[in-house]
């Protein structure tokens, strides 16, 4: 990156625009790797993940899941325990996500200072290839610019946000109620996981979903177990096949929520429901305005700043030329919206500013997601839909295996014995396409298949050559990779 420029020739060498997980991970890397490094994080450090995403989510869940758990005299009784009286604290819950956050952002801010990378607390643009300047005022050059400005909750047309009665994401996270109906728009990952605090709170649930299917998003078995589980047990119900075409905000306590549910099919509105709140939960989009990019020749797409394996802007989507030393990392460039990958390829954005096209690529289909509801639900890879199709346009046989919940001996002294671990490979190399669990800590299961797809680990590998402990939960992906080679796991 520096060989060709004189000495003093720039601010820095690498300066980052967002201060989340991904430019954070990318400004961490490229002051170890010996570069001046700055960031510019628009008093927002820890982005979306820390103070309105993963974090204080991971929060409420944990906390609602406690209450869950407590509630729930059965799974109790089956462990010869019982509890009464069993409550909670809205404000102290609420005060538990905020805390959490604010704890996470303030020792991201010490790692960045330790280590000497300069923090500019302003909002950044494009002034030229290599320059940028601040809402401040200031302008700074760099020989590489990584972009990683995140994204922000998108509310669809027709639908009003007050933040009292109506709110996204980012306005559920504080909980500064418990409705006692709320209506959740959209049954992704986002919906599916405020599902599992509002109904441990004590809320009833109604989805609304503008697909066929609640969970669109998941594999569609998965999806199918995860209803048993997740949703019909639970006051939760759903319609599906329907818009939130206009949403009006209520009074809290005074009048309801209005939602227009209008049928996809015949764009006629069908039912109006009335409900004491609404989250939208419609996914995200990125967070581009501002950045400078149009003045610089590039096309967005969708607001998405288009980049190549190597996270280099392009100047275009279609085929676009990359734009000297800018790269884009996270949420902004769409190629996978969650947090560890932004950090992968922060990662990846310096190390091809320092190495060229000797750098590594990151892998996107070896990076793997979860849903932090309880069980958890997480996959690396294929869907099952998605591997049929990649087998019969590459003329392989595919292979399906599965582990049960219900024959694991840890899972079972949990009380835990829902849920199951599906593995998609190809029978002929024994190469891992997919991997989907639904069940007790997927989460953290998830991660020896995210690796050995990353690696290119064979069933037949982990099958043979890798040992389990026994007795744990990881017992299950040993039954399913045993089951893939037509062995026993037991």
């Amino acid at each position: 990156m520096a060989a060709g420029d004189p000495a003093g020739a720039y601010d820095y060498d690498v300066v980052v625009v967002g201060g989340g997980v991904g430019g954070h991970a990318a400004a961490l890397h490229a002051v170890a790797k010996g570069q001046r490094t700055a960031i510019f994080t628009a008093d927002d450090l820890g982005g979306t993940c820390v103070n309105r995403g993963c974090v204080p989510s991971k929060a409420l869940l944990a906390a609602s899941g406690r209450v869950r758990e407590l509630r729930n005299a059965h799974h109790l009784a089956a462990l010869g325990l019982s509890v009464s009286d069993v409550a909670y604290d809205r404000e102290a819950v609420a005060g538990h996500a905020a805390g959490l956050a604010s704890r996470v952002r303030e020792n991201m801010g010490k790692s960045l200072a330790a280590v000497g990378v300069t923090v500019l607390t302003a909002k950044a643009s494009l002034s030229g290839p290599n320059r940028l300047t601040g809402s401040d005022g200031k302008t700074v050059t760099a020989r590489a610019i990584i972009l990683a400005p995140g994204s922000v909750p998108f509310v669809p047309r027709g639908i009003e946000v007050d933040d009292k009665t109506v709110f996204t994401s980012d306005g559920a996270l504080r909980l500064e109620s418990v409705p006692e109906w709320v209506a959740i728009i959209g049954s992704g990952y986002i919906g599916l996981e405020f599902s599992d605090v509002y109904t441990a709170l004590g809320s009833n649930v109604t989805f609304i979903e503008a697909m066929p299917e609640i969970m669109p998003g998941f594999d569609p078995e998965i999806a199918r177990v995860a209803k048993r589980l997740l949703v019909t047990p639970r006051a939760i119900d759903f319609h599906t096949n329907v818009f939130a075409t206009k949403v009006t905000p209520g009074e809290p306590g005074v009048t309801p929520v209005r939602i227009e549910l209008t049928n996809a099919k015949t764009k006629e509105v069908q039912e109006v429901l009335e409900v004491d709140a609404a989250l939208v939960a419609t996914g995200r989009v990125p967070f581009t305005d501002g950045l400078g990019l149009e003045g610089l020749g590039v096309e967005l797409a969708r607001g998405f700043v288009p980049v190549d394996e190597r996270m280099r802007v392009l100047t275009a989507a279609d085929g676009g030329s990359p734009l000297g030393s800018i790269y884009c990392v996270g949420d902004a460039n769409g190629k996978m919206m969650l947090a560890h990958a932004a950090s992968a390829q922060g990662v990846a954005a310096v190390e091809h500013a320092l190495k060229g096209d000797a750098a590594h690529v990151v892998n996107h289909n070896a990076v793997p997601a979860a849903c932090f509801t309880h069980p958890e639900i997480a996959y690396v890879g294929l869907s099952e839909p998605a591997a049929k199709e990649a087998a019969a346009a590459g003329g392989f046989e595919l292979g399906k295996s599965l582990g049960h919940f219900r024959a694991n001996s840890k899972a079972l002294a949990e009380g835990e014995g829902d849920g199951m671990a599906k593995v998609l490979f190809n029978k002929g190399t024994g190469e891992i396409l997919g991997v989907h669990i639904i069940g007790l800590h997927a989460a953290d299961l998830i991660q020896e298949c995210s690796n050995a797809v990353s690696q290119g680990t064979t069933v037949e590998e982990l099958a043979l050559r890798c040992v389990h402990t026994h007795p744990t939960l990881s017992e299950v992906i040993d039954e399913a990779m045993k089951g893939a080679v037509g062995m026993a796991a037991h």
